[in-house]
């Protein structure tokens, strides 16, 4: 599969959302034929769900096959690659030394990364750190050009976006581009000397005890801990190909980190109530501009997406795509949590709205559940 659709992550339209329960004892059973019609129906090796309540209860779902070829069990909250997920732990470093005040998200890229940024109808001094974190700069995505898995140099990267022209003037328009996030990581490791996995590890996850979460070695093409294997194909009759093991260093800051259900759960639950970012830096990641591209009524952040929900009100996070995973989820002002995984990217939209359905679903039946109680 080519590397160059890898990493076009968003939340699609809102759909094919399964009626909240009327009660707690429902909700597990929703959650659970969600997931076996994405396997079902849908034809996806395996889904795996995580759903935190209000009160704090954590429970865990799967479905289908974690190894077609063996026909093993999924492993309960196993791990998968997360991809755009990434985003947004790249995004809450960068926040965290603005808060600092070793960073301004005002300031033109130029200041950190000097001369580094320049093309055609690209230049570095008329793009700041914001427009990165936004998606407002205009850069070409490098992921839209062939490009194909193997040991990347971040620089690498920004150099294919480079290439090609700008897509508009800084500030402009809203458009996703995983060249943004490169350049925000690259400018984490100018400013703090150390190296971008470290600073993720030092500053979010081991801060907030994610214990299954890790940005994986250059060179490091395994999964550590029990995981579904992922599939691909390369076209819609095509068989399934395994794709678990791969070099994901060409996501790097834009899309390379490790993770499971549960832990993604508990990364955007601390990000939203105050735990990763001082108040002023968490107001300005939830300060949103239009992003139809994430689905109707889609907001965008800093690295944050804002999605309405079916029973109202709106959850925040983000998403990822990567070759042989996909992930939805996020979490909602008052405390619920879910996220979904399945092993093979969809590429047909129905079952992306399905994936999102039963976050909805999850999110929406504590929702009722607690209102009925």
């Amino acid at each position: 599969m080519p590397a160059a659709a890898a990493l076009t992550v968003g939340v699609m339209a809102m759909g094919f959302l399964v009626p909240p329960a009327a009660s707690a004892a429902a909700r597990p059973v929703t959650v659970q034929q969600g997931l076996d019609a994405l396997v079902r129906a849908d034809g996806m090796p395996a889904a795996l769900a995580s759903v935190k309540g209000r009160e704090g209860r954590t429970r865990t779902y799967t479905a289908g096959v974690g190894d077609l070829a063996t026909g093993s069990k999924v492993p309960d909250d196993g791990q998968v690659r997360i991809g755009s997920n990434t985003k947004v732990f790249t995004s809450v470093v960068v926040l965290q030394l603005v808060g600092e005040g070793r960073i301004r998200l005002d300031a033109p890229v130029d200041t950190y990364l000097p001369g580094l940024v320049r093309g055609e109808g690209i230049d570095g001094r008329r793009i700041t750190v914001r427009q990165l974190l936004q998606h407002t700069s205009g850069l070409p995505n490098y992921t839209d050009y062939d490009l194909q898995p193997r040991d990347f140099d971040p620089r690498e990267l920004v150099d294919i976006a480079l290439r090609h022209e700008a897509h508009f003037a800084p500030g402009t328009e809203w458009e996703y581009s995983n060249t943004n996030y490169v350049l925000a990581g690259l400018i984490v490791q100018k400013v703090t000397g150390r190296p971008l996995a470290e600073e993720l590890d030092r500053r979010v996850i081991t801060r907030v005890g994610l214990r299954h979460t890790y940005f994986p070695a250059r060179g490091e093409t395994t999964i550590r801990e029990p995981h579904p294997k992922g599939y691909d194909r390369d076209s819609a009759a095509a068989p399934l190909s395994d794709v678990t093991e791969m070099d994901s260093s060409w996501a790097w800051a834009a899309g390379q980190m490790i993770s499971t259900n549960s832990d993604l759960n508990r990364f955007f639950t601390a990000l939203l109530t105050g735990r990763l970012l001082p108040a002023a830096q968490l107001a300005q990641m939830r300060t949103t501009v239009p992003a139809e591209y994430f689905g109707s009524g889609a907001r965008y952040g800093l690295g944050l997406v804002r999605m309405p929900l079916s029973c109202g009100g709106v959850y925040w996070g983000h998403g990822g795509s990567f070759p042989g995973y996909e992930t939805r989820g996020g979490v909602t002002a008052d405390g619920r949590a879910a996220h979904v995984a399945v092993t093979v990217q969809p590429t047909d939209p129905t079952a992306m709205k399905r994936v999102e359905g039963v976050v909805d679903t999850a999110l929406c039946a504590d929702r009722t559940a607690s209102h009925a109680r």
